[in-house]
């Protein structure tokens, strides 16, 4: 499967913006779906994810409130959400996708995806 994100942009904080990730050359519904995001010097850290049927969602904690995972099946596409943001949310944001479901000890890990987009940056101003 081919991944393609999209959506970044400059915000200021405490605004929002909507990254999505269209995924092609696979069926959708099989993967089970996540944003990553990385700071400059920084590695790259889970942010959210979603399993195949969207009935579970998992997020970090610093996110947790404040962004939205979601998948729709009939575009082949995945979004994030992200409300209230702050400077400290400045990073490329990568999407990602892994045959099957991931179960909860799985669904943070980098190592676990095996599909990634090329990223989309996203800068919030103070």
């Amino acid at each position: 499967v081919q991944l393609q994100a999209s959506g970044g942009g400059l915000v200021q904080a405490g605004g929002s913006l909507r990254v999505s990730c269209a995924a092609s050359g696979g069926s959708f519904s099989l993967y089970h779906m996540g944003w990553f995001r990385q700071a400059p010097g920084k590695e790259r850290e889970f942010v959210a994810s979603i399993r195949r049927n969207g009935g579970s969602r998992y997020y970090h904690g610093s996110v947790k409130g404040r962004f939205t995972i979601s998948r729709d099946s009939a575009k082949s596409t995945m979004y994030l959400q992200m409300n209230n943001l702050k400077p400290e949310d400045t990073a490329v944001y990568y999407c990602a996708a892994r045959f099957g479901d991931l179960v909860m000890s799985q669904h943070g890990a980098v190592q676990s995806y095996n599909y990634w987009g090329q990223g989309t940056l996203v800068t919030v101003s103070s």
